[in-house]
C-alpha cells in the first residue's frame, strides 16, 4: 500500500438556523477549492447572540484532504 500524507485545516461555518447547516456550510465551500476531501470533524459549537436571542450558530470543523504538495 503507498503512504499518503494528510493536510488538516480548521474552517468556521456560520447558519442562522443550526450548527449543522454551519458545518455543511463551511465543508461545501471548502470542497470548491480543495480536492480529495476525506474527513471533517466538529471541534466547537458556539452562538452569537444579540439582545439574548441567537442570531447565528458557527460551526468549527477541522477538515482533512490528501496533500499533494512539492518538496
Amino acid at each position: 500500500m503507498a503512504e499518503s500524507v494528510y493536510k488538516v485545516i480548521e474552517l468556521v461555518g456560520t447558519s442562522s438556523e443550526s450548527w449543522e447547516k454551519a458545518a455543511r456550510a463551511a465543508v461545501e465551500r471548502a470542497a470548491k477549492s480543495l480536492r480529495d476531501l476525506r474527513i471533517a470533524e466538529v471541534v466547537q459549537m458556539d452562538m452569537q447572540l444579540e439582545d439574548g436571542e441567537v442570531i447565528a450558530y458557527r460551526t468549527k470543523v477541522k477538515v482533512s484532504f490528501k496533500y499533494e504538495g512539492g518538496d
